[in-house]
């Protein structure tokens, strides 16, 4: 007799993924699931809810680069299982964290000895990096006050508004005190004589930014330098500066080398830079350098020997992976200099060029500068046009690209701004592609209807009163929209402009 089973009992190994009954069933999004299923279908399910995440190369928000060799990948998936902070099982991953470390200490121009050996610690980016190097200032300038007899509780921090969240955090999560230079219309940096004015016996350090994240400008680092200099020479204090180089740090030196930002002025005590920006590797890495060992205090170093061996180690997290760390030497020594120089000047031309492509329209204004970090950052010339920033950027993503915008901050909140960050991975044939899209965008906007806030302020006056100013002509009384029938007018404007549209696209010629 033989033997036959129905196909919904057969084995699901057989099964095509798309005929078994994983995918007819909706799977637990918060609690765990009672039964296990195949491991087909699990990358399956995954891997077809990934497919509606943007493209990360047309990411034009973002920094961190999106775009690595294959043979650098292959090296990042053979080390994926090592667990970094296991120094004594792996002792050649930490070797090459240190030659990192080297290596961008003497690229920032560290005062070191022939032999001297760099102080500095690969980090998961540079907001950990930031805080490391915040505590390092806080814990001295509180040991130097101990040993003064004077208060040490009040300390504070000068900064631009400019900052990035990281400086933030830092400041409420270790209870400093953030005190902003606020920035004006067209200055959207922090102002050197500004922030030398701000600092006062209790500021452990002023922080200074190489590639602003607004608008990509750096920070005249020298002219903080030497305002310090002075105010610490007639006060008798010792405020020293701090560099977030995240974006800049690995630009600057091979663009204009001679610019003074780093250690080769005195009061640069420490510098952080991201590994996943312009030190072209995939997210997850980031550096913090010392001037010398006095600007770490010792105190903060931890030293371990469950792992087999004493370990110092200057960390907020403990585990982390090894892949980024060997993927960054990587790059330091398959591109050398001449690669990064090559690589920055690439992408330097292609903001240059879509930096002319937009002025070429005649609709936006450049608020980023020429020197600094390869992006361009816009607004509109023409405040009365009835659409905005937010719109540009909305329309563009039909057209694959993810463009950011946003307001700027305190004392500059009425400048709305749109972004392009210019990576390795955005070439010429991009940008001027992204031209294009963007004078589309321009003319169909122009098609359109006036955004539904431009209109209620035209018709519908503060929420929908009369005002002293509503009266029309010949002494009649005009009569303002509310909020509600304005846009009940609009998406009536709209339905009938969308339904006009289709009827001619579809008319046969």
């Amino acid at each position: 007799m033989v033997l036959a089973k129905i196909a919904s009992q057969s084995d699901v190994s057989v099964h095509s993924t798309f005929a078994s009954r994983y995918v007819r069933e909706s799977l637990p999004r918060y609690k765990m699931p009672e039964n296990s299923i195949p491991k087909e279908a699990a990358f399956q399910i995954i891997n077809d809810e990934l497919m509606l995440d943007g493209n990360p190369r047309l990411n034009l928000a973002s920094f961190v680069t999106t775009w690595m060799e294959p043979e650098c990948d292959k090296l990042i998936m053979d080390s994926i299982n090592k667990n970094y902070v296991d120094m004594d099982e792996y002792p050649v991953t930490t070797e090459l964290q240190n030659r990192c470390v080297n290596i961008i200490a003497h690229l920032f121009n560290a005062p070191l000895g022939e032999s001297e050996a760099a102080v500095g610690v690969g980090t998961v980016g540079s907001s950990e990096a930031i805080m490391l190097a915040g505590l390092a200032f806080k814990r001295k300038w509180q040991n130097k006050r101990k040993a003064e007899g004077k208060p040490y509780d009040k300390p504070n921090i000068v900064t631009g508004a400019n900052v990035q969240v990281c400086w933030e955090k830092f400041a409420r999560y270790f209870e400093v005190e953030l005190k902003e230079v606020k920035l004006t219309e067209d200055y959207y940096v922090m102002d050197p004589v500004k922030a030398a004015e701000m600092v006062d016996e209790n500021t452990i350090c002023v922080a200074a930014i190489l590639g602003s994240t607004l608008n990509g400008e750096f920070e005249d680092v020298k002219l903080l330098n030497d305002l310090l200099v002075e105010k610490n020479r007639i006060t008798g204090w010792d405020t020293p500066i701090h560099v977030d180089a995240a974006s800049g740090g690995f630009i600057a030196p091979f663009l204009w080398p001679d610019l003074e930002w780093d250690f080769r002025l005195p009061l640069v005590k420490s510098i952080n830079v991201s590994g996943h920006k312009y030190g072209l590797v995939y997210a997850g890495v980031g550096w913090v350098i010392w001037r010398s060992k006095e600007d770490l205090p010792e105190e903060l170093i931890f030293h371990i020997n469950y792992l087999g061996t004493d370990q110092p180690t200057f960390t907020l997290n403990f585990s982390k992976g090894s892949s980024q760390i060997i993927a960054q030497y990587y790059q330091l020594i398959r591109l050398g200099y001449e690669g990064y120089r090559n690589v920055m000047e690439n992408c330097h031309e292609n903001a240059m060029m879509l930096k002319e492509g937009l002025e070429k329209t005649g609709r936006f204004k450049i608020v980023s500068k020429d020197i600094g970090v390869p992006l361009v950052a816009f607004s509109l010339v023409d405040r009365s046009w009835g659409h905005d920033e937010f719109e540009i950027a909305e329309t563009l993503r039909r057209f694959g690209w993810i463009v950011p915008a946003y307001t700027m901050p305190a004392d500059a909140k009425h400048i709305t701004v749109l972004r392009v960050v210019i990576r390795e991975d955005f070439s010429r044939t991009l940008a001027e592609r992204l031209v294009r899209d963007i004078t589309k965008v321009l003319h169909e906007l122009d098609s359109l209807p006036a955004k539904l806030s431009a209109k209620i302020s035209v018709n519908g006056g503060e929420n929908g009163k009369i005002n002293d100013t509503d009266a029309g002509k010949n002494g009649t009384t005009v009569v303002k929209k509310t909020a509600a029938e304005t846009q009940r007018e609009i998406t009536t404007y709209w339905k009938n402009f969308v339904t006009a549209k289709k009827s001619n696209t579809n008319k046969i010629c």
